[in-house]
């Protein structure tokens, strides 16, 4: 139920086009929701121009936005609901995973990465998931979350941040990056920190570092037709 295009929508940061993926049960009860509530619908319908609006119980798709249901463990029944959805696969692309990627097995995640490095010639992947799970705190996430029958069939990869990177890059991506989040909440501004800070006291700091250390960002790229340097060209002499 994630609000990403609603929060873009209000700040007018929509890209081209947001496309989201889930299974299709979670698709068919947020597009019940969108349905029914007039602060969700409308901002769809205000973006939406051309052809009539497609809404039906498992797909929706506008012109700024699409939600598909689909697996992401076979992605040619992925691949043929977004291009029947209108994704121009030679536009720059962003693709974000979050916490997706560990529920499946090391080689269906390989084969979506892979997929996604032939399919976008200019593109970045960003993954947010669990890291370092094979120290001691790692595993007793892992023990806790299978005794609610919960099993991170990926976990395997999930080892360390070059774990993490050396997936991207075995999967045709360009270069690749990770930091865990302790380190991302470092980096944020001190004002926001200390206003986080104050919302609720945290006694147990080190156990926030724990979990913190077991969760990481990781970022990759691919850019077969040379954009970045062209827009870093663009920067340095705007005459151009």
């Amino acid at each position: 139920f994630c609000s990403t295009t609603w929060r873009c929508a209000d700040e007018n940061l929509l890209p081209r086009k947001y496309f989201e993926v889930d299974f299709p049960m979670i698709v068919a009860r947020k597009i019940h929701n969108i349905k029914s509530k007039p602060p969700l619908s409308k901002p769809i319908i205000e973006t939406h121009s051309g052809d009539s609006l497609l809404i039906d119980s498992h797909s929706l798709d506008s012109s700024r936005y699409s939600i598909v249901g689909a697996d992401l463990r076979f992605s040619s029944d992925l691949e043929e609901k977004l291009k029947k959805h209108k994704l121009d696969v030679h536009l720059p692309t962003v693709l974000v995973a979050e916490c997706v990627l560990v529920y499946m097995t090391p080689q269906q995640s390989a084969n979506l990465l892979k997929w996604a490095a032939n399919t976008f010639p200019v593109a970045m992947f960003i993954n947010y998931e669990q890291v370092n799970m094979a120290d001691r705190f790692g595993q007793i996430m892992i023990e806790n979350l299978q005794r609610r029958q919960c099993n991170l069939a990926g976990v395997e990869v999930c080892r360390s941040l070059e774990s993490q990177k050396e997936r991207l890059l075995l999967n045709g991506w360009e270069n690749a990056h990770a930091i865990d989040m302790m380190k991302v909440y470092s980096f944020l501004p001190q004002a926001d920190v200390k206003r986080i800070e104050e919302l609720e006291f945290l006694d147990e700091k080190e156990l926030f570092e724990q979990l913190m250390q077991h969760y990481c960002i990781c970022w990759a790229s691919k850019d077969s037709s040379n954009l970045g340097n062209v827009l870093q060209h663009l920067r340095n002499d705007p005459s151009h």
